[in-house]
């Protein structure tokens, strides 16, 4: 007899754990929401995080509270999700780097097991930049110079294995070129000397060098997407120039800690879906040159696979390395 009752005891104890966890998804968000960016604030990652915050949070009724966390490639901020209690409350805000961390660099957490992909928030191409004083005025006369000038173009990035680095050396594999890439610890110190003439060329995140090509302090000669940007439509794509596959976007999204609620994940995915489709929120995101998406966690969970295993090959064909 207490062998039942302790069976039955058991099941009403499962049967209760199973009805919580729809309840608590109903129920989600009863309080604050901690966004970590794990990156510096005034950054690309760092201002869109906030638009899309400030949006979330009025259409879910709590503040979504921005947490920046820079440090180590966003490692840092990473970790903090993925250690975090997995219950809705603490989200991460990743960029690009999130899927080129784990094929270059000693990982705190493993990211694929660690933390659920949300959303695709947003993506935008890279702009590829001249100094205006530079004797090319668009692609074919920049390829042409640098076919002749063999280990004399310089390119800059904000670090090694940052996704204009990698874009860099993308090129340099379809187009055969041999070019010096000079590693910078941030993307304005890289647009300065880009800028003053010091570096031949940079592939800027649009959210970056938008504005100085706008304003005449930089020259774009090609755009890395496989459209041209709305904002510079005179300006070609690498693709248009003959290199069919060169298609690169950099990339925000949303993560949450491994174990939280589908319910709740998947109520955060409609929640991002419905802030970048709303109008106001979207002309806030086109202005600073991004491209609002919005996606499945499925959609975005098989993005995040391709975009690993092409940069992967990648930094193994080139033998990059970050030390």
């Amino acid at each position: 007899m207490t062998f039942i009752k302790t069976l039955a005891a058991v099941g009403l104890t499962a049967a209760a754990l199973g009805a919580a966890a729809p309840s608590f998804a109903q129920s989600w968000p009863t309080k604050p929401i901690r966004l970590i960016v794990p990156y510096s604030a005034g950054g690309g990652a760092d201002n869109a995080a906030r638009i899309l915050a400030q949006t979330i949070g009025k259409s879910l009724g709590q503040t979504v509270v921005i947490d920046n966390r820079p440090g180590a490639s966003g490692m840092i901020g990473g970790q903090a999700v993925a250690q975090a209690d997995p219950d809705g409350y603490t989200v991460l805000y990743d960029a690009s780097t999130y899927a080129v961390n784990p094929v270059l660099r000693k990982m705190p957490f493993d990211a694929a097991k660690d933390l659920i992909p949300v959303s695709l928030a947003i993506s935008v191409p890279n702009i590829l930049v001249v100094p205006p004083k530079a004797p090319y005025n668009n692609f074919k006369e920049f390829l042409a110079y640098a076919q002749k000038n063999p280990g004399k173009v310089t390119y800059a990035s904000y670090g090694a294995g940052s996704p204009a680095h990698l874009v860099g050396e993308l090129l340099k594999n379809q187009a055969k070129l041999d070019m010096l890439h000079v590693p910078y610890k941030g993307g304005a110190p890289a647009l300065a000397d880009v800028m003053g003439g010091q570096v031949d060329a940079y592939f800027a995140n649009a959210a970056s060098g938008l504005s100085y090509v706008q304003s005449g302090r930089l020259k774009a000669i090609a755009v890395t997407s496989a459209k041209r940007m709305a904002a510079l439509p005179e300006v070609t794509t690498i693709q248009e120039n003959g290199f069919k596959d060169f298609d690169v976007l950099e990339w925000n999204g949303f993560f949450v800690p491994k174990g939280t609620p589908a319910a709740v994940v998947d109520r955060l995915a409609k929640e991002v879906k419905a802030a970048v489709t709303d109008p106001e929120t979207r002309g806030k995101l086109e202005k600073l040159g991004l491209d609002p998406v919005g996606s499945t966690p499925a959609e975005f969970a098989s993005f995040i696979q391709k975009e690993t295993t092409r940069w992967g090959a990648l930094v193994k064909s080139n033998n990059i390395t970050v030390e």
